[in-house]
């Protein structure tokens, strides 16, 4: 069983979503924090809560598809609490757009931050991990490291890439004898800004937004981001502190995933049919 309280903790998108709801679940449990987020405004308001419940908090602003500043960060998490026990690789982008219709840019902008930013993160402090005697590098997968999803092929390649990545580090680090343990998350609809973002960005860059990928956006907001992030956080957090290597996050999630053990061959006609019915 691992025991949070005492540890120094780093959580990466920790301004707003999943990542402020791990932070505070984190800061009850008497952990150290180490914050970051791209968002400055976010964060502040999360390191202030965090304060208010007593923790300890360093935080920083961090673009994790920034490499050189994500390996400093870690540096300087390090030398500012002497040790580091658990990175939460939690910050990460969506949107809809077909294969056809993707750039590169679009599938290097994603990866930058769902599949690099955790990767960065994962190499960066697991030095500090190992040292640590007792290190856990958490890493947010989703739904879609489970399952495909049409017009998302950025955002379902990176998150099955972390399931792979979590789960090979895991074994790497019990067949060397390190003490790190590894989990990998899988999310189902959790109620954040992740799909509002999305089209806020596109408009940032000057891209048209269509009406379909209005009605998704909405979709996803009204129906299919149900489940706190307090509660989703709760579940990650016990998932630690049981040791588990992989964790399946919301009744949603849990039901697709047995329907795709159940019926590999058909069930991704099935969610895309139902998806359609959903958005329509």
């Amino acid at each position: 069983m691992t025991s949070i309280t005492g540890k120094v903790a780093a959580v990466t998108g920790a301004g707003s979503g999943i990542g402020r709801a791990l932070a505070l679940g984190l800061a009850r449990r008497g952990a150290k924090l180490a914050l970051s987020d791209v968002n400055e405004a976010g964060l502040a308001e999360t390191v202030a809560a965090a304060e208010a419940l007593g923790a300890t908090v360093h935080s920083a602003k961090l673009d994790v598809s920034d490499r050189a500043a994500f390996e400093a960060y870690a540096t300087t998490v390090a030398e500012h609490f002497g040790v580091v026990h658990q990175i939460y690789n939690n910050a990460g982008i969506a949107f809809n757009r077909p294969i056809v219709e993707s750039t590169y840019e679009d599938y290097e902008r994603v990866w930058g931050i769902n599949l690099w930013g955790v990767l960065t993160g994962t190499k960066a402090f697991l030095p500090h991990l190992i040292a640590s005697g007792d290190g856990y590098v958490i890493n947010i997968s989703s739904l879609n490291g489970i399952m495909a999803q049409a017009n998302m092929s950025h955002y379902v390649s990176a998150k099955f890439a972390v399931r792979g990545l979590t789960e090979t580090l895991r074994l790497e680090m019990a067949d060397a004898g390190h003490p790190v343990k590894a989990l990998s998350v899988h999310p189902g609809g959790i109620k954040t800004n992740i799909a509002s973002n999305a089209t806020i960005a596109a408009r940032e860059r000057g891209e048209e937004i269509t009406a379909k990928e209005i009605a998704i956006e909405k979709t996803y907001n009204e129906k299919l981001l149900k489940m706190s992030p307090d509660a989703a956080a709760e579940v990650i957090l016990k998932a630690v502190e049981k040791d588990k290597s992989r964790v399946v996050v919301g009744n949603d999630a849990k039901a697709l995933d047995l329907l795709i053990r159940v019926a590999p061959s058909t069930s991704l006609s099935i969610i895309s049919s139902a998806m359609k019915r959903i958005v329509r």
